[in-house]
């Protein structure tokens, strides 16, 4: 063999080297994208999984307590200036509400012909959202009475709508049936209801002589009080009256008339 055809072989050996480490880079090359690929892969499939557990839990931050109710949200501590409505707004109308709390709904009848302020100060202040988060601050077993008093949002029982007005359809005995709804007041029955109301959970005697306005009848809902007031005062057993133990807050209230 001549030394140009050794070189010549030489240079094929060669040349066959390096389309093999060509061929060998190209296949890395490959691999190396398909890997990232494939990572890039497997970290949408893990995020999704996480999001699709994420949205199948519940929030960690709304639980729910004894009486099946979720966190309330936080107090407003506001109240509100506004100025009294007419009652011709309710005179000889009868109304629903609808009262979303963290617990569900209460819906109540508003009796407008018995209680015409009452309710057209109730209808102002829904429209007006002004019982938006607002707690039911106060339970009250004591004395031959069970209700639940909300209606104020800085949660003290001090809030008012900025007015007042006078007691209208009180029972003339003080005896309040289960499912009633009716304002709470100041001592002055004048001028003392605002924006607190009360649900009767069981019958109730209320002695003071001025009685307290009866407005509204719960026609659905009424189960949501019940639990509230099984969970009991916060302060245990032998407390009387004071904030529930189970934390009820409305949510947001609508109201609609009744067509005749």
């Amino acid at each position: 063999m001549t030394k140009q055809q050794e070189r010549a072989r030489a240079r094929r050996r060669y040349e066959k080297q390096q389309a093999g480490l060509s061929r060998q880079a190209a296949d890395r090359a490959r691999l190396s994208h398909l890997g990232t690929i494939l990572g890039t892969v497997l970290v949408v499939v893990l995020v999704l999984a996480a999001l699709g557990g994420a949205f199948s839990r519940v929030d960690p931050g709304v639980r729910t307590n004894a009486a099946g109710c979720t966190t309330p949200p936080p107090v407003p501590g506001t109240g509100a200036q506004l100025s009294l409505p007419d009652a011709a707004l309710a005179a000889g109308t009868t109304w629903t509400a609808t009262l979303t709390t963290n617990c569900g709904d209460i819906v109540v009848d508003l009796d407008g012909a018995a209680a015409p302020q009452a309710v057209a100060s109730f209808i102002q202040l829904a429209r007006a959202d002004y019982w938006l988060n607002s707690p039911c601050h106060r339970l009250l077993r004591s004395g031959g009475a069970t209700v639940l008093q909300c209606g104020d949002p800085t949660g003290t029982g001090q809030g008012t709508p900025g007015y007042g007005f006078a007691v209208e359809n009180a029972p003339k005995d003080g005896v309040y049936q289960r499912g009633q709804v009716a304002m709470a007041r100041t001592n002055d029955p004048t001028t003392g209801n605002g924006g607190q109301f009360f649900f009767v959970d069981a019958r109730t005697t209320l002695p003071d002589p001025a009685g307290y306005s009866v407005f509204g009848q719960v026609v659905s809902g009424l189960d949501i009080v019940d639990r509230i007031v099984a969970e009991g005062i916060a302060g245990g057993a032998s407390t009387t009256d004071g904030v529930p133990a189970a934390p009820i807050s409305i949510l947001r209230v609508a109201v609609t008339e009744k067509k005749a």
